[in-house]
């Protein structure tokens, strides 16, 4: 059962940080190994703070990878109070909302592409079950790798893959406390310390009591962390990270098109649809533990040794607003019933799936090093990967229990279903195994070649709700890549490369004449172009020109009963330009801006009133700003603003309805000043300054679309002490 217990919040926080406070002697010693802790720091992985675990082409530094990357630093994170995957998607603009609800684990797409939840989320370079409130507290930077990543991460969607990279330790103590305009309360405390020169260990702890802006979808949500860094002999080192969360919330539904032609209108960003008192929240539990343990063999040569598991165990419990099966509206049945009806009405369902536990567990082997053959020096990367994925699911409850209108003041109360879920079934076994190589070749002094691949064999069993086997495949697939990296001086780098990929084939909604049904998994292609630029070292500029394709799977108009059958036919091609900006410019004013112009088509579908315009949930433009600004007239304090745009937004498969584009601005204000010789630092933010009602998302679940309004204006005020 899913628990939150709330606490005192300052009480919490000063309890657990304080009592780490090191005596006279641990300061001492703190000092001794103060030298040879900024030595061991100094590794491949912090090199560069830009470096990235998760790309295809090996970690590397920013201007040598050739690949769309960027990342979030700890500092930014902070300074936008990024707590939840959706707020993330805001910073980078080739990202968005992929079926994100309030009050539910979120999804986001990269390229237009929505991430696989069971491969697509990383933390050190290592699968995270997607399922669930990934935290930040414990991240020290986010990376994001921007499409395809068959070598990194086998068989993945092809928009890309989402890295957290964990906190290490380090001498810090600091408590966090934060509110909003709602009375949220929130604590958080940041505690590190090198209890011996080989032994460092690192604890990250949060408590959140959330109050929505949502009526009646108040959360709460606990986190605890623990990382450590035992350095073994003089050439081993063992990193290992552990954390545990639990939340609870009412998770609240997204909106459908009004008789499948109209978006809503007269919306209450308030009102949450469907709400029964009797609906209890939604809980979450998860835990991840992932070990890292290094060993170098030479100077030149170095193995990784690294492994993960991590679960997830969601009680869903929602009264769940879909459809209009049952309105009076769509009785005729002129309107399909997988959308609201024409004037507002709506189906409430009593929707229960608890026990639903999805398990992730990897182990990865490397050899890392260098050689030369004749004038070419090669580093090379050698590996196998093993990767198993499970899913238990309970047969669920999914009754209607009556109708309600998108335009009630208060929704209406109906009685709950008496049945009960039935047993606890495992729904999907599934398990890769893989072999990868990469050779990175330098061709004198301007000249980079990068070649290799992924042999990925994935063998899966899936179930139904009732135990009884559905499908069982085994697909092997060799995933080659290569690019070319001209340094054409010391500041700029241009790339080209190719990487193929493998992604899972997608299955077919209940409301398809072949509901249930997994299609195959298909390849996918990726061609990339770019430019990397770093004119200073606090400053980085990037382009990048790109072209992804994979078959169509998609749900066809037909004469079938049902009339849909969920079919493969025809291709499905992204084609994009992204430019980024991050760093310093100048002395006052540190910059994070990205934009994205994307053409996503489906071409051959055999339907032709769903080709020749933009796919669902792709918007053609997307531009994200970030600036904060130091004032040179008054110490410690700095002006933060933001601005977010996005073009109109397909909502049909048709392209028949748009949601309208917005523009979105944020402000804030940030200031460090001394306590008593401690540092103090005030964060205020206020999103969506000007309160502008828009449709952030208009992403798919289970077949189904959905739309989820922005955020109304929203004040934040966080404190940090560093004690």
């Amino acid at each position: 059962m899913n628990r939150c217990y709330r606490i005192p919040l300052l009480t919490a926080a000063l309890g657990a940080a304080l009592p780490l406070q090191a005596s006279p002697l641990a300061d001492d010693a703190s000092e001794r190994t103060a030298t040879e802790l900024a030595a061991v720091r100094v590794q491949a992985r912090q090199a560069d703070a830009r470096d990235t675990a998760s790309s295809s082409f090996g970690s590397g530094g920013w201007k040598d990878t050739p690949a769309s990357v960027s990342v979030l630093e700890r500092e930014l994170l902070d300074r936008r109070v990024v707590r939840t995957l959706s707020e993330l998607v805001r910073n980078d603009a080739a990202l968005g909302d992929s079926y994100a609800p309030v009050g539910y684990y979120q999804n986001i797409a990269i390229r237009g592409f929505a991430l696989d939840t069971a491969t697509g989320y990383r933390f050190n370079g290592l699968s995270v079950a997607g399922e669930q409130r990934l935290a930040l507290e414990n991240v020290q930077q986010v990376e994001i790798l921007k499409g395809e990543a068959g070598l990194a991460a086998g068989v993945i969607a092809p928009g890309g893959v989402v890295n957290y990279v964990g906190k290490r330790p380090a001498e810090v103590r600091t408590v966090t406390l934060g509110t909003d305009a709602e009375g949220s309360r929130y604590a958080a405390v940041d505690v590190g310390h090198w209890l011996t020169p080989r032994i460092g260990l690192r604890f990250n702890a949060a408590w959140d009591d959330s109050a929505a802006y949502i009526d009646h979808a108040d959360g709460r949500r606990n986190f605890y962390a623990l990382a450590s860094d035992w350095l073994l002999g003089e050439r081993g080192r063992l990193e290992v990270d552990a954390s545990y969360q639990t939340s609870a919330q009412r998770s609240v539904s997204g909106y459908q098109l009004l008789g499948a032609r109209a978006l809503p209108r007269g919306v209450h960003r308030r009102q949450m649809l469907g709400y029964q008192h009797w609906q209890k929240p939604v809980g979450i539990d998860s835990r991840h533990i992932t070990a890292l343990h290094t060993y170098d063999f030479s100077p030149v040569w170095q193995s990784r040794v690294s492994a993960s598991h991590s679960r997830s165990v969601i009680d869903d419990n929602v009264a769940f607003a879909y459809g209009c099966y049952y309105a009076a509206g769509c009785a005729d049945g002129g309107v399909p019933g997988n959308y609201f009806a024409p004037d507002g009405e709506y189906d409430i369902y009593d929707y229960r799936s608890p026990d639903d536990t999805r398990r992730n567990q990897q182990l990865r082997a490397e050899l890392r090093g260098h050689v030369a053959t004749g004038a070419v020096a090669h580093q090379l990367t050698l590996g196998a990967d093993y990767f198993h994925r499970t899913v238990d699911k309970r047969r669920n409850v999914n009754e209607y229990v009556g109708t309600a209108n998108i335009h009630d003041r208060e929704v209406p109360q109906f009685q709950p279903s008496p049945l009960q879920p039935g047993p606890s079934v495992r729904r999907l076994d599934s398990r890769q195994k893989a072999l990868f190589v990469l050779d990175r070749m330098d061709l004198g002094e301007r000249w980079q070649w990068l070649a290799g691949g992924r042999f990925v064999r994935l063998d899966e069993r899936a179930r139904n709700k009732r135990g009884v086997l559905e499908r069982e495949s085994r697909v092997s697939r060799f995933l080659p890549q290569t690019a070319v990296i001209w340094s054409a001086n010391d500041t700029l780098n241009l790339y080209a490369s190719h990487v193929r990929g493998i992604t899972l084939g997608q299955e077919a909604p209940f409301w398809t004449a072949n509901d249930g049904t997994t299609l195959p998994s298909v390849l996918s292609r990726q061609v990339e172009v770019g430019a990397k630029y770093a004119p200073t070292p606090g400053l980085s500029l990037s382009a990048a020109l790109f072209r992804i394709s994979r078959p169509f799977q998609y749900a066809r108009p037909d004469d079938s009963d049902y009339g849909y059958t969920f079919v493969q036919q025809g291709r499905q091609v992204h084609t994009g330009l992204e430019l980024g900006a991050q760093g310093r410019v100048g002395a006052h004013l540190q910059l994070t801006a990205s934009a994205s112009v994307l053409q996503a088509r489906a071409r051959g579908t055999g339907t032709p009133a769903y080709e020749g315009h933009p796919l669902i949930n792709v918007p053609t433009t997307r531009a994200s700003v970030h600036a904060d600004y130091a004032l040179p007239s008054v110490a410690g304090l700095g002006l933060t603003g933001g601005w977010r745009y996005a073009s109109s937004n397909v909502a049909t498969a048709d392209g028949r309805v748009r949601a309208p584009g917005y523009s979105v601005v944020d402000a804030g204000l940030r200031f460090r000043h001394d306590l008593q010789g401690r540092a103090l630092d005030w964060n205020l933010s206020v999103e969506n300054l000007f309160n502008r009602f828009y449709w952030r998302d208009t992403g798919s679940s289970s077949g189904d679309y959905y739309l989820f309004p922005g955020a109304p204006r929203q004040a934040r005020l966080t404190v940090t002490l560093a004690l």
